[in-house]
């Protein structure tokens, strides 16, 4: 037989199934902008570009650029690039009760309803955004120099 204590103990791990802290939401914001892939990073800037380089192997590494210039020997292209991250987690749980009733009373009809209820909620927000900007000068069509400048806040 099922005993109302049970039941309340029922209800208490069902409503505490899936809930998380704010500082665990924060873990998982953290993890989530970790775990974010961008093409175009510093990382690959100072992997994958070199002296040398064709301007076809450049943009097959970093894309179009955004500004090119002609120099007496040769082009300077310029990347800027920029980004808004925001990541959030967040979770609710609750407990509701409702209770109806009725009885017959006479020729008309006398009820109730009891609804007690409990909510909470927790979260938390990143937003971060970062800047790079690439230049790259050419001289006889390949790459003579490079230099790039990041930023995040």
């Amino acid at each position: 037989m099922f005993r109302y204590s049970n039941l309340g103990l029922a209800i208490c791990l069902v409503t505490l199934v899936g809930c998380q802290t704010a500082s665990e939401h924060a873990r998982d914001v953290e993890l989530a902008k970790e775990n974010q892939s961008q093409k175009l990073t510093v990382g690959t800037v100072q992997r994958e570009i070199y002296t040398g380089m064709t301007a076809t192997e450049v943009i097959k590494v970093m894309g179009s650029p955004n500004i090119v210039t002609k120099t007496e020997v040769g082009e300077n292209w310029v990347y800027d690039r920029f980004s808004t991250d925001t990541v959030y987690s967040r979770s609710e749980g609750g407990v509701s009760f409702l209770a109806l009733g009725g009885a017959l009373v006479g020729s008309g009809l006398a009820g109730g309803a009891v609804s007690p209820s409990y909510s909470q909620g927790s979260g938390a927000t990143s937003t971060t955004q970062r800047t790079l900007t690439v230049i790259i000068e050419f001289s006889n069509g390949t790459v003579e120099r490079f230099d790039y400048h990041a930023s995040r806040f």
